[in-house]
């Protein structure tokens, strides 16, 4: 019986001593592995180590930021019309002919009112042709908010190198008569006032 009982305490020594054994081993290997990935999660994540001397961040030479060119009117005619087919052939509607201009190449010619609401009618400097025109309607480098009075309002847009995009209002009055056009609009009231005696 104590043969058993030496036998049986041997036993139950060496279960225990292999649990422990297999649980040191485990908790080492689990150790080696967590450290292992709070390393790479410490790199990756741009931390800095705090054992490590302070390293300020090198200055990057700032880029002098422009204002990104604008096509001569011709090639933003020739890309209105690359648009223009493209929406046929895909049977879409065709963009408006207003898209190759910018903001500051028109002049208001006049405001009227219509079904639609009120509508601007303006001439393309460049190119010396007239559009009517009506809020909502783009531009190159734009578009017309609100006909306001004797004036037009209009949101435009500027981009920069650096890839800033920077809106502004613009505001365009009325075309003022120049000297041919007074002259014209004079001698019809002159006609007017010599009639009437």
């Amino acid at each position: 019986m104590m043969n058993n009982a030496k036998r049986l305490g041997f036993v139950a020594l060496l279960l225990s001593g292999a649990v422990v054994f297999s649980a040191a081993t485990v908790v080492v290997g689990q150790n080696t592995e967590t450290k292992q990935t709070t390393a790479k999660t410490r790199n990756g994540n741009g931390g800095r180590d705090p054992f490590k001397k302070y390293e300020p961040p090198k200055a990057v030479a700032k880029r002098v930021a422009g204002e990104v060119g604008v096509p001569s009117i011709q090639e933003r005619i020739n890309m209105y019309k690359a648009q223009k087919q493209a929406a046929m052939n895909a049977r879409m509607p065709a963009p408006k002919p207003t898209t190759a201009l910018l903001v500051n190449e028109i002049e208001v010619i006049g405001i009227s009112r219509t079904p639609r609401g009120y509508a601007a009618i303006v001439e393309a400097t460049p190119i010396k042709l007239s559009y009517v025109i009506y809020p909502g309607e783009p531009f190159y480098d734009g578009q017309l908010v609100a006909i306001e009075g004797k004036s037009l309002i209009f949101r435009h847009e500027s981009v920069y190198t650096d890839g800033r995009r920077v809106k502004n209002v613009e505001t365009k009055v009325l075309r003022q008569p120049n000297q041919v056009n007074a002259m014209a609009a004079t001698p019809s009231s002159s006609s007017e006032v010599a009639a009437k005696p």
